[in-house]
C-alpha cells in the first residue's frame, strides 16, 4: 500500500437501464449493467491514476459475479466478500426524458447492506493515504453503519485523511432519521462533500436558500478552519471553504445525456488531487471537468475520463464537447 491509495467501501448493485426513454412498463428493451456510488468514485480514481481498493459484499449469483469483474477490469482492487445467505441489490433506471432518469432500488436485505466491520481487512486503513465514504451506506443497515464508523475510528487513529460525500437518499430514510447518522461522519471528516441542499441535512437548523445561507452552512461544518467543505453546485459550478476562505470555479457547457454518476465523477476528480497534494484552485477545476464529462455518456461510470480526455476536454476552444 501507498500513502496516495484510496479506500472506499459501500454496495454495488446490478443494474438494468431502459432501452429508450419511456415507461418501464412499456419498454420492451434493457442494458444490464452495474451501479454503486463507492464504485464508481473508486472506477473514476483508477482511471485517473489513483491506487484504489474498495470494499464491499455481493452475492453468490451472477449479478455478484458481474459486479466483482467489471470493477476488477477497470484496475480496481476488489475486497468483496461473497455473500451466499442474500442476493446482490437491484437497481432499475427509467430514463424519463433526455438527461433526466428516475431510479427504483431494491436493495433491501441485500448481500451490500450486510457489510459489516470485520469484512474491512487489519491494517488496511491503516497503511493508505486517504479513505472514502458516502451517506449511502450507513444508512442500509446498522452493520453497515457500524462498519463505517469503524472505519472512520481506525482511519482517525492512524492519522489517515477522511472524506465523505453526504450523498443523501430519501429512499433509505426520511431525513430526520438520516440527519443524525450522516452528522456522526461529517463530524470525523478532513474533507465533506455536498450539494447546498445535503449540506443543509447535517446542520441542524440549517438552510441552503441563498449564497449566504450556503456560507453559513460551511461555517458551521468547520468552525475551527481546519476542513475542506466543497459544495457541489451542478451546472454552477462548484465551491470550496478552507483555511477562513472560499475558491469557486465556474461549470462547463454540455449537451446532458445522463446526470447519474456525475457527483461521484466530481468527487474522485477532486480526491484524485487531494492525494498529490495539489491546491483548491486545482481540484475544483478537475472534479468540474470530470463531472461534466460524465454527463455526456450514458451511464454511471463508464465515461469517468482519463487524464488524456480531461485535457482534450479543457482544451476545446469553442464547445468543450467534442463531436
Amino acid at each position: 500500500m501507498t500513502a496516495s491509495r484510496v479506500v472506499t467501501l459501500g454496495e454495488t448493485m446490478g443494474l438494468l437501464t431502459g432501452g429508450r426513454i419511456g415507461s418501464l412498463a412499456h419498454v420492451s428493451e434493457a442494458h444490464v449493467g452495474i451501479g454503486g456510488a463507492e464504485t464508481n468514485v473508486a472506477v473514476s480514481l483508477s482511471r485517473l491514476g489513483i491506487a484504489v481498493t474498495w470494499i464491499g459484499r455481493v452475492g453468490d449469483d451472477s449479478l455478484g459475479r458481474r459486479v466483482v469483474r467489471e470493477v476488477r477490469g477497470e484496475g480496481v482492487d476488489v475486497r468483496a466478500q461473497v455473500d451466499p445467505e442474500a442476493p446482490t441489490g437491484l437497481m432499475l433506471k427509467e430514463l424519463t426524458g433526455p438527461g433526466t432518469s428516475r431510479v427504483y432500488y431494491y436493495r433491501a436485505g441485500s448481500a451490500g447492506s450486510r457489510l459489516a466491520a470485520t469484512d474491512v481487512p487489519a491494517g488496511l486503513v491503516e497503511s493508505v493515504g486517504l479513505v472514502h465514504l458516502t451517506g449511502i451506506t450507513p444508512l442500509l443497515s446498522d452493520s453497515a453503519r457500524e462498519a463505517c464508523l469503524s472505519v472512520v475510528r481506525r482511519a482517525r487513529a492512524a492519522g489517515v485523511r477522511v472524506s465523505v460525500d453526504v450523498n443523501y437518499r430519501s429512499t433509505l430514510a426520511p431525513a430526520e432519521v438520516a440527519a443524525p447518522v450522516l452528522g456522526e461522519l461529517v463530524e470525523e471528516a478532513d474533507l465533506v462533500f455536498g450539494s447546498p441542499d445535503e449540506l443543509a441535512y447535517v446542520v441542524p437548523g440549517g438552510v441552503a436558500d441563498d449564497s449566504s445561507a450556503i456560507d453559513e452552512l460551511a461555517r458551521a461544518l468547520d468552525p475551527t478552519g481546519g476542513r475542506e467543505i466543497v459544495v457541489k453546485r451542478g451546472a454552477d459550478g462548484a465551491s470550496t471553504y478552507a483555511e477562513g476562505t472560499v475558491a469557486h470555479a465556474p461549470g462547463h457547457r454540455v449537451d446532458v445525456v445522463d446526470t447519474v454518476g456525475a457527483g461521484d465523477a466530481f468527487v474522485a476528480g477532486y480526491l484524485s488531487g487531494d492525494v498529490q497534494g495539489w491546491s483548491v484552485e486545482e481540484k475544483l477545476a478537475r472534479a468540474n471537468a470530470c463531472g461534466a464529462v460524465m454527463c455526456t455518456t450514458p451511464g454511471d461510470w463508464e465515461a469517468a475520463p482519463t487524464p488524456a480526455e480531461i485535457e482534450a476536454f479543457l482544451g476545446a476552444d469553442v464547445d468543450p464537447v467534442q463531436r
